[in-house]
């Protein structure tokens, strides 16, 4: 148990609620500065009672009712998951409408040094990646990619790497589903990322359901062999199955031929000065504790403020993450038809969660628990805070791309991984990820830059989390003041300038994809 001062976290006025912020919590009987005295241990970031409590009371924190006392419960006790029972969800009609205006005034003067592909989208990093059109071919693009890396990557000084889209989609699958659309255009978007220069190699096994015809419908066409013919210079199909591969080794020198025709167009991509609008970012929370809401997703919600006046576009998403805040959200749209659509985001996930016997309680982990999260409603209001304050501009269906700038809700899940995947496919270059409990998580196909919400966590995990947002709690720094560090580091990180810990260590989660339809 911590020996420093009680310190404690109070997120409004009407808040009946503290949590903990010494590090190891604090023992029973510690008196607080408010005069109260702890009748147990609370570990940190866990909630203490300010007021007596009875059952059914009230239990509330960001000024919003997170959840109702089960037992009676005297001020000083300690309110966690098994304290509280849950709100029912907010309801989907009568919601506020727009009606929240909040003008920030623009943002000029900041550039960024980025790398602008033919159809004027820009990149902050020059990849040459390679798709799969099954899962069956990964194995075989593995070995590939480490040819390629070894053999012909020096050749090519201005290429940053070498990946492949590895997944487990294409066959086996129910592909004529309606909601096989999802996964299908989750693949499509994603080679087309911004990172990868407007270049497409696709690796395919020959017999699987996801024909490259079907995977790129306006770029091969069937033709009489069985083969495809293509319709863009910039695309390229190895086939493996095709007879002239011949063993193994024919299968590998395929694939390094197309690569090299794809590396030497992408080697003479340079970095050019580029306005901020040209920036996609995608903001997420993974390893969330109860501090998430009290400093990293502020810190974030102020860089998407000041980016999002500089004219980039940004994504927020995790829709279970989100649902218990509808209202606020709606009200923030930028119009009814906006507005609309994140209802309609929300009913849609409500639907699939049936079907599978869940609810929006499914979400919230072990870990969320053990930092102090009792339920989704209380990591709703933490998660929330990343999106800054600005009118919501658009809605980004799963799989699709975003076409709009200013701040965007990307309706993903919330896992990390499938969440990091459909900002890939929307066309995000640069993803910001906050965590309390603590994750190793990144991707290959964007740099991701990690903040922690305590000092504890940066100090243990130096090497992996590159902004400690845990100054806030600790008094040391404001949110404005790391808004802003957050902003000028991310302005580096994809100009090339600086490194993220996770790129440095070539640490990389692979890509999970959204797949609401059957697998057969």
């Amino acid at each position: 148990m911590s020996s420093q001062q009680p310190r404690y976290v109070k997120m409004h006025d009407n808040d009946n609620v503290v949590i903990i912020a010494n590090n190891g919590g604090l023992p029973a009987g510690t008196v607080l500065d408010n005069g109260i005295e702890l009748r147990e241990a609370i570990p940190q970031g866990h909630k203490v009672a300010l007021t007596d409590l009875a059952a059914g009371d009230v239990v509330r924190r960001y000024n919003v009712v997170i959840g109702y006392a089960k037992t009676d419960l005297p001020k000083g006790s300690w309110l966690n998951e098994h304290r509280l029972d849950m709100p029912a969800p907010p309801e989907l009609d009568n919601l506020p409408i727009a009606t929240e205006k909040t003008t920030l005034d623009p943002l000029e003067g900041y550039t960024f040094e980025g790398f602008r592909n033919p159809d004027g989208s820009v990149g902050t990093r020059n990849i040459l990646a390679i798709s799969t059109s099954v899962q069956c071919v990964s194995g075989v693009v593995a070995h590939a990619v480490e040819r390629i890396r070894a053999e012909l990557l020096p050749k090519y000084p201005n290429v940053d790497n070498v990946i492949s889209l590895e997944h487990i989609y294409g066959c086996g699958v129910a592909i004529q589903a309606p909601d096989a659309v999802i996964p299908i255009r989750t693949l499509r978007n994603i080679a087309r990322n911004p990172n990868f220069g407007g270049r497409t190699l696709v690796v395919s096994l020959g017999c699987e359901k996801l024909q490259a015809d079907v995977f790129f419908p306006d770029r091969f066409i069937p033709i009489k062999n069985g083969g495809f013919q293509r319709q863009d210079e910039n695309i390229a199909l190895v086939t493996l199955q095709d007879e002239e591969n011949i063993g193994f080794e024919g299968m590998i020198q395929s694939i390094m031929r197309a690569a090299e025709e794809h590396l030497i167009v992408l080697n003479k991509r340079v970095r050019t000065t580029c306005p901020i609008s040209d920036l996609v970012i995608g903001v997420q929370c993974g390893g969330s504790d109860a501090f998430s809401g009290v400093s990293a997703n502020p810190v974030v919600g102020y860089a998407t403020d000041l980016f999002v006046r500089a004219g980039a576009s940004v994504m927020f998403s995790e829709v279970t993450e989100v649902r218990d805040g509808i209202a606020q959200l709606t009200a923030r749209a930028a119009s009814p038809e906006v507005a609309q659509q994140l209802i309609d985001q929300m009913r849609w996930y409500d639907q699939y969660l049936g079907r599978g016997s869940a609810d929006r309680s499914a979400n919230t982990s072990p870990g969320n628990k053990r930092g102090g999260l009792s339920n989704i409603v209380e990591k709703a209001m933490g998660s929330i805070v990343k999106s800054g304050s600005t009118p919501i501009q658009g809605v980004v269906p799963p799989g699709e791309r975003c076409t709009t700038r200013g701040l965007n809700f990307s309706a993903t899940p919330a896992s990390d991984f499938v969440c990091g995947t459909l900002q890939l496919a929307a066309g995000m270059t640069m993803h910001v990820f906050t965590t309390g409990r603590g994750t190793p998580y990144s991707l290959k196909e964007a740099p991701v830059v990690k903040v922690a919400t305590r000092s504890d966590l940066a100090r243990r995990w130096h090497d992996l989390m590159d902004i400690n947002a845990g100054r806030v709690v600790d008094g040391d720094a404001t949110i404005e003041e790391m808004g802003w560090e957050l902003f000028r580091y991310m302005i580096d990180v994809a100009s090339g300038r600086k490194q993220t810990c996770a790129e440095s260590l070539k640490i990389y989660n692979s890509l999970a994809l959204f797949n609401p339809a059957p697998i057969t």
